[in-house]
């Protein structure tokens, strides 16, 4: 368990941070974007779960409160030097990557076939759930460019991906669970003509 008695420690102060393990890195390394990619994830996803919670969407607040944990989990991992995380590091699992996958296939079950893309919006946790969806593809961004230089285990990478497909679906159930219509994307719909 973690204890957290001190919360100023003065040792970044000069730029640096420390890994699990005890290493220095400069705050600008990759790897610590890629952690605070998904901390910034995990924070916007606080801000979906207390949307949900205030419109009683329990199918959704409780996938929310899991994948928050998760992410918690990940975030230590990608802090982890190293491609097995350190010692009491929970590590991602295949088993969390098809759980993803069956929540996905579950919630859309019940929503429209998609003939375009939607635009975001239309109800506030609509909207929220679709800005977490942009944030975890710019953490799956950054993480992939660490893998780049030092390997990043398969099962991180794939929950990421699978969780950005798994809140696009969220955004769209949360604008069902809301009776909120979906805006369809019409593609130069709002070009002038003439002039």
């Amino acid at each position: 368990m973690v204890t957290l008695s001190k919360i100023y420690t003065r040792t970044g102060d000069e730029g640096t941070t420390g890994l699990v393990g005890g290493e220095r890195v400069k705050k600008s390394s990759i790897r610590v974007s890629a952690y605070g990619d998904v901390d910034e994830l995990n924070s916007y996803l606080g801000l979906c779960a207390t949307f949900a919670a205030d419109k009683s969407f329990s199918p959704l607040l409780d996938k929310l409160t899991i994948i928050q944990n998760e992410l918690f989990d990940l975030g230590s991992e990608l802090a982890s030097p190293g491609s097995s995380g350190g010692p009491g590091i929970p590590t991602t699992t295949a088993d969390q990557v098809s759980r993803l996958e069956v929540w996905i296939d579950t919630l859309n079950e019940g929503l429209p076939t998609l003939q375009s893309f939607v635009l975001p919006g239309g109800s506030l946790l609509n909207a929220h759930l679709h800005i977490a969806r942009t944030i975890c593809r710019r953490a799956e961004r950054t993480i992939l460019e660490l893998h780049d230089t030092e390997p990043v285990p398969t099962n991180l990478r794939h929950y990421v991906n699978r969780l950005s497909d798994l809140l696009f679906v969220m955004s769209r159930a949360a604008a069902r669970l809301e009776g909120k219509k979906e805006t369809l994307w019409i593609p130069g719909a709002s070009r002038p003509t003439g002039r």
